[in-house]
């Protein structure tokens, strides 16, 4: 991993779920990709990822962590069952975990460069595996909080 820049916080809109990247991405020249995807356009998506990064989802509500496949079916999108906001897509394969995070759901939001459009839907299954592989962040956690720890 390289050295990271900043750690960038976020997480959904009550709480049961958060997230740290902690990366060498500037936000303010980093476009998120917008992916036309009717699931990532019915809530506004634009993801983030960074192979070199390392991105840890705090469950504080294990319970509220939601797992939603479309399109492909080989992605999983990560939405709090709560306030439904999507917070990142994650691609498991073997015992690698790879992610994108939306940009959507970071506390540093507006500081973004504008959206650049994707078509990930477009490609065969074998090459958007590739994609994935070569772009979305590969150290990737997901952590239970402990019993009794809140947000």
């Amino acid at each position: 991993m390289t050295t990271p820049f900043c750690t960038l916080e976020g997480g959904c809109h009550c709480g049961a779920i958060t997230l740290a990247l902690s990366t060498a991405l500037v936000p303010a020249t980093t476009p998120p990709r917008a992916c036309d995807c009717s699931f990532c356009r019915a809530h506004g998506a634009a993801w983030i990822s960074d192979p070199e990064a390392g991105l840890v989802i705090h469950t504080h509500r294990p319970d509220r962590l939601r797992r939603y496949r479309q399109g492909s079916q080989a992605a999983q999108f990560l939405l709090c069952g709560d306030c439904g906001v999507l917070m990142a897509v994650v691609f498991e394969e073997g015992d690698q975990r790879f992610a994108a995070v939306n940009v959507a759901c970071l506390q540093a939001r507006d500081t973004f460069a504008p959206p650049v459009a994707a078509s990930p839907q477009s490609l065969p299954p074998d090459e958007k595996t590739a994609r994935w592989r070569r772009l979305w962040t590969r150290d990737v956690q997901v952590v239970a909080a402990r019993v009794g720890v809140s947000p």
